[in-house]
């Protein structure tokens, strides 16, 4: 295991919670990241790569009237992205459309293509569906889920069901499966639960307390990785999910986050209240020995940290494979410090 850092970095004026990676610019290498202040004018930063790969530019810097709890750019289109916002008093949802043209030279204000308005409570987070050009979108909110069709040109969204996940539970966030279309994952107070959204009915659970996050392994189907509180990180094989097949220690305080890594099945980033960001490899074959034991046993004890990178100075909590370039990550402190990492050095032999 290697320390340090030697990544790129860009300061925000104010404090941060959430980057994204803008999956559908295929010609650049591109975040989107939101501010979270409560007295100041928050601000939507664009930022790109430079072809060369030394400099973090910012393309666009854009007004948002509310603190940003949440931000997803859409998979299909690269100017249109959620957030989760909000006022001091409640919270809201929006699809937002970046305008043409922009720059860094003065804030442009975003076109608010439609507000996610069904919810009355908390909401927690925004789901894109994962699979092509669908216009398909997901909100959560503590106690409900909603299934949304986004028309972009018309500016407009129609709720196509709700339901909600019964008092008992209280909802905090969630993944749509990659494999599978239907179903998404979403993370409560004492259990993960599987959805399946033709029915939105509840159809399995796994039950585990404090669950902060979680995330499909694109390449692997069948398998999930969690970030519990304080027990670490979790990895699970859903044909048999009594127990995880794979333990990681996660940080030394709570692990905050866990993204797979879309092209390179093998690394798992996790980010944590540690003010880190740790590096994993994880191999089928140990999972592939764990699941075929009894699922009474303990899982498997292992830890394959392959570099911690320590160049915050606050906790950790956004995280951003880059799907364009997946040997590349951007993670955000909570003070507004982004940095942009390359794994190539630990990558897997092919």
């Amino acid at each position: 295991m290697q320390g340090g850092s030697s990544g790129i970095g860009y300061g925000l004026k104010y404090q941060a919670r959430c980057i994204s990676d803008v999956k559908a610019d295929t010609d650049h290498t591109s975040f989107l990241t939101g501010t979270l202040s409560l007295k100041e004018e928050n601000e939507v930063h664009l930022l790109r790569l430079s072809s060369g790969g030394s400099e973090l530019v910012c393309e666009g810097l854009f007004s948002h009237p509310d603190e940003i709890w949440d931000l997803a750019s859409c998979p299909f289109d690269q100017r249109i992205f959620s957030t989760v916002f909000s006022t001091g008093e409640s919270f809201g949802a929006a699809i937002w459309q970046i305008p043409e043209p922009y720059g860094q030279s003065n804030s442009s204000t975003l076109d608010c293509v439609a507000s996610l308005d069904a919810h009355v409570g908390k909401i927690n987070c925004v789901l894109w569906c994962p699979s092509g050009k669908s216009d398909k979108l997901i909100s959560m909110d503590e106690q409900n889920l909603v299934l949304w069709s986004l028309d972009s040109s018309k500016k407009s969204v129609e709720v196509l069901s709700k339901e909600s996940a019964g008092m008992r539970h209280s909802l905090s966030g969630g993944a749509w499966n990659p494999h599978d279309v239907n179903s998404v994952a979403a993370t409560s107070e004492s259990s993960i639960q599987f959805w399946d959204l033709r029915t939105m009915k509840n159809v399995n659970s796994i039950e585990r307390a404090h669950v902060r996050n979680v995330d499909y392994n694109t390449k692997r189907e069948h398998i999930l990785v969690t970030a519990d509180d304080e027990s670490g990180i979790h990895i699970w094989d859903l044909r048999k999910a009594k127990a995880p097949v794979q333990e990681l220690p996660g940080h030394t305080h709570w692990t905050w986050a866990v993204r797979c890594n879309p092209e390179y099945e093998e690394l798992i980033l996790s980010v944590g209240t540690d003010s880190a960001v740790n590096l994993w490899f994880t191999s089928a074959s140990s999972e592939k020995q764990a699941s075929e034991r009894s699922t009474e046993a303990s899982p498997q004890r292992v830890n394959p940290l392959l570099n911690s990178y320590t160049d915050y100075e606050d906790s950790v909590y956004g995280l951003a494979w880059s799907t364009r370039e997946p040997w590349i990550f951007a993670s955000l402190s909570y003070d507004g410090r982004v940095v942009i990492e390359s794994v190539k050095p630990f990558l897997p032999r092919r």
